[in-house]
């Protein structure tokens, strides 16, 4: 077998250096990608304290999947757009079911896991979690969606054990029109 020569080493590096600011260039100014670190870490969620702080503020692991994140995912529903999440597993069952966890505790339906539609629960008392396939969300309606991962119990109540997931909506007069995808 040959050895690479020279000038074949020399060009290889030479198109590493040039295509090597591509990805950099081709991300600015689309979504959190294009905003500096004090406008990242000014970033509100509202689901730790129940109010809106700045993201630097909350103490907690907070990750947040914003419209444009879910847009550029592909995800075509909630649980495809969880996979985003650092620490938060997603399975698929089968065509329509879905297992949603965090830290470990596996389950179709995880009953440790809060989930939050707007700051209302979606806990279903029948399955003891969440029926993702009877959750009626359209991606586009999503504004962001804000994961706690850890304990969320004195602040949420039952079911907040190893999480919290709030789905937050777009509020209806920003979702007048239509829309063809």
């Amino acid at each position: 077998m040959r050895q690479p020569t020279g000038w074949f080493l020399a060009a290889c590096a030479a198109a590493l250096l040039c295509l090597g600011g591509v990805p950099a260039a081709a991300g600015e100014g689309s979504g959190l990608a294009g905003l500096s670190l004090e406008e990242l870490l000014s970033t509100e969620v509202t689901t730790v304290s129940r109010r809106a702080e700045a993201l630097s503020d909350a103490a907690a692991a907070v990750s947040v999947i914003t419209a444009e994140d879910i847009r550029r995912s592909g995800a075509t529903s909630v649980p495809e757009a969880l996979r985003l999440v650092p620490g938060v597993q997603v399975a698929r069952i089968d065509a329509n079911k879905w297992a949603v966890s965090a830290r470990g505790f596996n389950g179709r339906f995880a009953n440790k896991l809060l989930v939050l539609v707007d700051g209302r629960t979606v806990y279903t008392p029948l399955f003891s979690g969440v029926h993702w396939d009877a959750q009626d969300l359209l991606l586009d309606d999503v504004e962001r969606i804000e994961v706690i991962r850890g304990p969320g119990a004195t602040l949420w109540g039952a079911n907040a054990v190893n999480g919290v997931i709030n789905i937050i909506t777009r509020h209806a007069k920003d979702t007048v029109g239509t829309r063809i995808a």
